[in-house]
C-alpha cells in the first residue's frame, strides 16, 4: 500500500473526529501516533481503500489463528456493500498516515463492530486510537460499548479494559465453527 490508493486521489472534505485521551495506561494508546496521522469519517470515495485494508489484514493475521473457512467467511462478510453500507451510516471512520488509510473503524449504536490496521502498523497504538474514537462517539448516547472480539483481538480489547460476558459460535462450511468473545466496557461511570 504505498503511495496513494486507488480512489483517494480526490478526497472529500474530511471530517476530523476528536477522540478522547484513554486513561488505562497498560496498553499502547499511550504511544504518540505519527503526527501525519489522524482519524476521519470514512467517505464513499474511500471504500476500495478500506476494501484492500480489511483483505490485506483479514489474509494476513486470521491464517495464524483461524483455518481457511473462517478466513473466508470474513473476507465475504466485508464485501464493498458492507463497506458501502459502513460508511453510509455515518459510523464508519478511517485512521489516515499521509494520504494512506492505515486503520478503520466502525459502530452501530454501541456495538463496535470493526477495528482493522494493517499488519505493518500494528502494535503501534493505532488500533487503541481508533477504539478511543469509536467509544468517544458511542458514549455520546451510551454508557457501554459492545463488541465481538476475534481471536487475534481479544489481548487488545482486555488490555483495554474489556470484559467478556458471552462465547458466540457460528457454524460455517465443513463443520467448522467460528468461535468469539462477546465483551463488553462500561465507558461512564454510574
Amino acid at each position: 500500500m504505498e503511495g496513494t490508493p486507488e480512489g483517494m486521489e480526490e478526497m472529500k472534505t474530511e471530517k476530523v473526529i476528536k477522540c478522547r485521551d484513554n486513561k488505562n495506561k497498560s496498553d499502547t494508546s499511550t504511544l504518540p501516533l505519527k503526527s501525519n496521522m489522524k482519524y476521519i469519517t470514512a467517505t464513499s470515495d474511500m471504500a476500495d481503500a478500506i476494501y484492500n485494508l480489511l483483505h490485506t489484514t483479514i489474509k494476513t493475521v486470521y491464517p495464524k489463528y483461524y483455518p481457511k473457512e473462517v478466513v473466508d467467511f470474513f473476507c465475504h462478510h466485508h464485501s464493498k456493500e458492507h463497506i458501502l453500507d459502513g460508511i453510509a451510516s455515518g459510523n464508519m471512520g478511517v485512521l489516515m498516515e499521509g494520504n494512506v488509510i492505515v486503520g478503520t473503524g466502525c459502530f452501530n449504536d454501541n456495538h463496535i463492530t470493526g477495528v482493522y490496521v494493517l499488519p505493518s502498523h500494528q502494535k503501534q497504538g493505532c488500533g487503541s486510537y481508533i477504539i478511543n474514537c469509536l467509544e468517544t462517539e458511542i458514549a455520546k448516547k451510551y454508557d457501554k460499548a459492545i463488541l465481538d472480539a476475534s481471536l487475534p483481538a481479544v489481548c487488545l480489547y482486555e488490555n483495554r479494559g474489556y470484559k467478556t460476558v458471552g462465547h458466540g459460535i457460528y457454524e460455517l462450511e465443513n463443520d467448522v465453527k467460528l468461535v468469539y468473545e462477546i465483551m463488553e466496557k462500561r465507558l461512564k461511570s454510574n
